[in-house]
Parts: structure tokens; C-alpha cells; sequence
């Protein structure tokens, strides 16, 4: 039976990952859409030789920081960067690809910081974004992925009782995914696998990948609807290459837009 894959990565600098293997990795994993989070480039700065995928690429303004960029054999019927007019936002961490049936949307979400400096505008995001999922979910269903930076429930973190002070698993942006998901949008890995413990980033520090110390922070959701359509949710822990490993997301046929995308000249 024939299927679309899809693949979330952030790749933290796709400049630094192109030199570790990312394009054989790429290639083997073979998705119909891979979405890539913090690539920390601007225009210009690395040629990614995806033949039969037509890239695109959302910068931040301020160099070397964040940044996403979607690779699709299909073409879109539209293509937004950002999420305005919800947040006005200069870091490159939204794109919104429309298909027929489907919107596709990548994301990185900030990250509340050392000692959570940015909380406060991480909760002004995290409300704009889900108005913004909410918005474009009247039209048509919705699937979101990236770098979410949140660990939503204790089985999603190696340490929580230490971590509740955390950027990424404090009560607040736990109870922000909570909301945002309510009523609305499904968690894919905890909907396939209720119970199983994998995480898809590690800390440079401590050797925590090799002692799998990690959080779950990366995710494929989608809208209630789709559910019928959605065949399963992993997450990929053997891709070395980042501090984050990829997850995937894998539907029916029946989500496939009509026709492969010509290769970009």
C-alpha cells in the first residue's frame, strides 16, 4: 500500500550537519516531506542538493540563529512564512506549506532560556501559535511538527522531579501544549505508543545521548480528523548528526496530493 512519510529534524545548523552525512541520511529516509528546524544560515550560505524536492527556506534575521526550512516532492498550492498576524515574529520559525487536503506546518519554537528569561515570550508564542493552528484548522486539517520545546508529560523526560524549573518542562508550557492540543489535535507518538519511553534530544553535556538522559521534545500532531489517515509515529533515536534525532509521521495514501513536484531548476 502506497504511503506518504514524513520527517521533522532540527538539525541545530544545517550548515554543520551537511558536513556529518545529512544528505545520505536524507536520501535513505527517502520522505515525501522533511521538515528541518534551527538551520542557522541565511540565504546563500549552503547549496543542499535535494533533486526532485522543491525547498523552502524561512531565516531569522539575526545570523546564525534559528530558522526552518521544508523540503517537499510535492508542490504546495501556497506557501506563508511566519505566523502573522497572530506574532510578528523575525526568527524564521514558521512554515506553512497548503496542500489539497492538508496544511502542513513547521515549527521551532523559542525556548524559555537560562534562567527562563524568555518565558514570558514564550507563553505571548505559545497562545499566538495555537490561534494560529486554531485559524488555519477551520479551513482545512492541520499536521504540525518541529522542535516544540516542550516535554509534555513526566514520561517524556529522563529527570522531571528535577526539571519542573526547566526551560521546556515547566508547568506553564506544559499546560500551554496541554491547551493547545485540547479538543483539537492529537500527539502522535503518545497516540500510537501510550506507555513508551523514547526521547529525540539529548544535551551535549554529561554524555547524556549515550546514557539516554534525553526529553521528548519533538513532535508530529495532527488534527482530530485525520486521525482515520494516520498510520503510525516514530521516533528515529539511531540518526546521529545533532543534539535532536529525527521523528516521523506516516499516513495513508489517501493525503497524497495528486501529483509529484517537478525538480527545481
Amino acid at each position: 500500500m502506497n504511503m506518504m512519510k514524513l520527517i521533522s529534524w532540527n538539525v541545530n545548523g544545517l550548515r554543520a550537519v551537511l558536513k556529518k552525512g545529512f544528505l545520505a541520511t536524507f536520501t535513505a529516509l527517502d520522505a515525501d516531506i522533511f521538515c528541518i528546524q534551527e538551520t542557522k544560515m541565511q540565504a546563500g550560505q549552503a547549496e543542499v542538493n535535494t533533486p526532485g524536492y522543491h525547498q523552502y527556506f524561512n531565516y531569522a534575521e539575526r545570523k546564525g540563529y534559528s530558522g526552518t526550512a521544508v523540503f517537499s516532492k510535492y508542490e504546495p498550492l501556497n506557501v506563508t512564512y511566519g505566523i502573522k498576524p497572530f506574532f510578528d515574529d523575525d526568527e524564521g520559525r514558521v512554515i506553512t506549506l497548503e496542500f489539497p487536503k492538508f496544511f502542513l506546518v513547521t515549527c521551532y519554537t523559542p525556548n524559555s532560556g537560562g534562567e527562563l528569561k524568555r518565558l514570558d515570550f514564550r507563553a505571548g508564542w505559545d497562545e499566538a501559535f495555537r490561534a494560529y493552528l486554531t485559524d488555519l484548522d477551520k479551513r482545512k486539517p492541520v499536521i504540525f511538527c518541529g522542535d516544540l520545546n516542550v516535554a509534555h508529560e513526566e514520561i517524556d523526560i529522563k529527570n522531571p522531579t528535577t526539571n519542573h524549573h526547566s526551560a521546556g518542562f515547566t508547568d506553564q508550557e506544559r499546560a500551554g501544549f496541554t491547551v493547545l492540543l485540547k479538543d483539537r489535535f492529537i500527539d502522535s507518538f503518545r497516540h500510537f505508543h501510550p506507555t513508551k519511553v523514547e526521547y529525540s534530544w539529548w544535551s551535549y553535556r554529561f554524555a547524556a545521548r549515550s546514557r539516554n538522559a534525553g526529553w521528548r521534545i519533538d513532535y508530529f500532531c495532527y488534527s482530530q480528523r485525520l486521525q482515520p489517515e494516520i498510520t503510525d509515529a516514530q521516533i528515529l533515536t539511531t540518526i546521529l548528526g545533532s543534539d535532536h534525532c529525527p521523528v516521523e509521521l506516516d499516513t495513508t495514501d489517501a493525503l497524497l496530493p495528486d501529483q509529484p513536484a517537478k525538480e527545481d531548476a
